[in-house]
């Protein structure tokens, strides 16, 4: 079941570079001049997270990711002689209060912001971000219709186009012809996945003999629907949801309906161990696979240097959100010294700049014409003997593979 799918190998995990997500010694040695450069006032740099509500682990990990990158530059010498201020605002995982959220930070003259982190909050702000020049880059919105050519919005993270894309080429690879999907219709993360998901199927060969949905992302029983993968027979279920409903419910509930195939997911899936009910059987995450943005096992020097700087300052091993966030603010890093000014419009057209490199705890890339990063993901899995839930990294994908 493990067998690996690919081995190619994400060029950013093997690149060891000074300083986390800063550009190439060509970009960093000749920042564009402006009256910006040694002004000697704070940075503003917002964040906009699930910070309260049923994702606030996303919100708590974004906002750790944050101030971390954001010590660090500070005591580096902060950016063009300046210092980062980082203020946050919490959308408690709702889009009207992700609205409100956005307002709030623009009120008080931020102009850069980090957010938010599910793809229906952040859909609910990118015109807001346009007409008010404001730069916006999410840690992890990954639907495809968030970033879009010539505009202020980017993301670190790779699109559901590619995520979705990877779990059916993962399903053709090993073998599996005839898979299930369980998503929710009403969410715009799960439906893109699930878009995304299907039509690489299609293209793969592979036969999606069985669809149910549920009509939000917090239903706690899904019983009937694992009914039917088992009716139907298949091999592998897609199930887009997030952390919150994958450890106490989705997977045990699936086992207990006599469903015994691989479930597969997407990087909502990071941190369910943790949310497990007491007294579960834990054998059941067995056979559980997903797609992420990093692993924290990974050798390369930039990605240990964040995990044990992150352990030292929180006690606990950063999930790929807090990652992700981190490389966030050293994305915005790169592009204020590419332009040589930390205004908005400055910072926006040099991310715009499809050449400037980010070298990043999740990758080394460039951003694309929508300014989504041109990188990779990895294909985790969990494990347990029945005493705890861990995890295994199966895969590191650079590219889909051909039909």
């Amino acid at each position: 079941m493990k067998r690996r799918f690919l081995s190619i190998l994400l060029a950013g995990c093997l690149a060891a570079s000074l300083t986390a997500c800063g550009g190439t010694k060509e970009e960093s040695a000749a920042p564009a001049e402006s009256s910006d450069s040694a002004s000697g006032e704070p940075i503003l740099l917002g964040t906009i997270s699930p910070n309260t509500g049923n994702l606030a682990a996303y919100g708590t990990a974004i906002v750790n990711g944050v101030n971390l990158a954001v010590e660090e530059i500070n005591a580096a010498g902060g950016v063009l002689g300046s210092q980062i201020q980082v203020v946050n605002a919490d959308d408690q995982g709702d889009p009207t209060e992700c609205m409100n959220a956005f307002n709030s930070l623009v009120s008080q003259g931020v102009g850069l912001i980090v957010g938010s982190c599910t793809s229906s909050c952040t859909s609910a702000i990118t015109d807001s971000a346009n007409e008010e020049e404001v730069c916006l880059t999410s840690p992890s919105s990954t639907a495809d219709s968030i970033t879009t050519e010539d505009d202020y919005v980017f993301r670190a993270c790779y699109a559901d186009s590619f995520q979705g894309a990877i779990a059916a080429a993962y399903a053709k690879q090993a073998g599996y012809s005839k898979v299930g999907v369980v998503y929710c219709a009403a969410d715009t993360y799960s439906k893109g996945l699930y878009d995304s998901f299907s039509a690489a199927c299609e293209k793969y060969g592979v036969e999606v003999a069985a669809v149910e949905s549920t009509a939000s992302m917090d239903v706690q029983d899904y019983t009937n629907q694992f009914a039917s993968m088992v009716n139907a027979g298949v091999d592998l279920v897609y199930a887009p949801y997030y952390y919150d409903v994958i450890g106490p419910y989705l997977v045990t509930q699936a086992r207990a309906a006599g469903y015994t195939g691989i479930i597969m997911g997407a990087d909502g899936y990071d941190g369910a161990p943790s949310y497990v009910v007491e007294g579960a059987d834990l054998t059941a995450f067995n056979d559980v696979y997903w797609t992420n943005h990093y692993d924290p096992a990974d050798e390369s020097e930039l990605v240990q240097d964040f995990v044990k700087a992150f352990q030292d300052k929180y006690g606990e091993t950063p999930m790929a959100m807090s990652a992700l966030a981190y490389d966030c603010v050293y994305m915005y890093k790169t592009a204020i010294e590419a332009a040589g000014s930390a205004d908005a419009a400055a910072v926006r057209d040099a991310m715009a700049d499809t050449s400037l490199t980010y070298e990043c705890v999740t990758g080394t890339f460039t951003l694309d014409e929508s300014g989504t990063p041109v990188k990779g993901a990895t294909i985790v899995s969990f494990a347990s003997e029945g005493s705890e839930v861990t995890t295994t990294l199966v895969d590191v994908v650079k590219e889909l593979p051909e039909a």
